[in-house]
């Protein structure tokens, strides 16, 4: 598991660098080139957030357990998962917490018929499909929780010599597969029906939050370390 960790730790440092670049990058686009550069920003963190979940699969085949422990991770960040990773309808909260403050602190210019063009200044049509991915969303998130919960109630069986170890376990990585992969298309669904420019916005707004609970996690972990 220890080259998942030093892969996670060059990962994360590319994420600071593609959201330094997210950040440089003009908005609202002025041009044609410059909506052109935001997509092509907005694809690169996709393909990069899809790397992640490439790898975290093929570590989870190795050692699944390992997964779920998360010896990467803070203990701040673990306290916040669900199912080795971030709950998918985080995500929606997210969106609707930074419009809200985009919106108030654009207000006036709203009120006076002006277009801001960021997540503050989400269409109603916009808002309706968040509204619906989140309820599919949640559908799918109570789905495999349940599914989980399943495999932890049979977790009495493993003492029992007869009991199938191997099976349990590739159970435990498909629960696992479906969980980052319900993380990984609500993310890029979220993202395809967002603007270059309010797409843009959110990455930056989501990779802030997860630089934020693993900056708190790393203090909390080296003052602990020091009582």
């Amino acid at each position: 598991m220890s080259s998942f960790t030093n892969f996670y730790e060059t990962w994360f440092e590319q994420l600071h660098h593609l959201v330094r670049q997210l950040a440089a990058a003009p908005r609202p686009p002025t041009t044609p080139d410059h909506r052109c550069d935001l997509d092509h920003l907005v694809n690169k963190v996709m393909s990069h957030y899809a790397e992640y979940y490439q790898v975290k699969s093929v570590a989870a085949e190795c050692d699944a357990l390992a997964v779920f422990a998360a010896p990467w991770a803070t203990s701040l960040e673990r306290s916040l998962h669900w199912i080795a990773g971030w709950r998918p309808t985080t995500v929606f909260h997210l969106v609707y917490s930074e419009s809200s403050i985009l919106f108030e602190s654009h207000i006036i210019d709203i009120l006076r018929g002006l277009r801001t063009g960021d997540l503050g200044d989400l269409s109603p049509s916009q808002f309706r499909r968040v509204s619906e991915l989140q309820c599919e969303t949640v559908r799918e998130e109570n789905a495999i929780t349940e599914e989980f919960s399943e495999w932890q109630d049979s977790a009495s069986e493993l003492v029992n010599v007869c009991a199938d170890l191997d099976e349990k376990i590739e159970r435990l990585v498909s629960v696992l597969r479906k969980a980052d992969d319900l993380r990984l298309r609500t993310l890029q669904s979220v993202v395809d029906f967002l603007t270059p420019q309010q797409a843009v916005e959110f990455l930056i707004a989501a990779a802030e939050l997860q630089f934020g609970v693993r900056r708190w996690g790393l203090n909390h972990d080296r003052q602990r370390e020091n009582l």
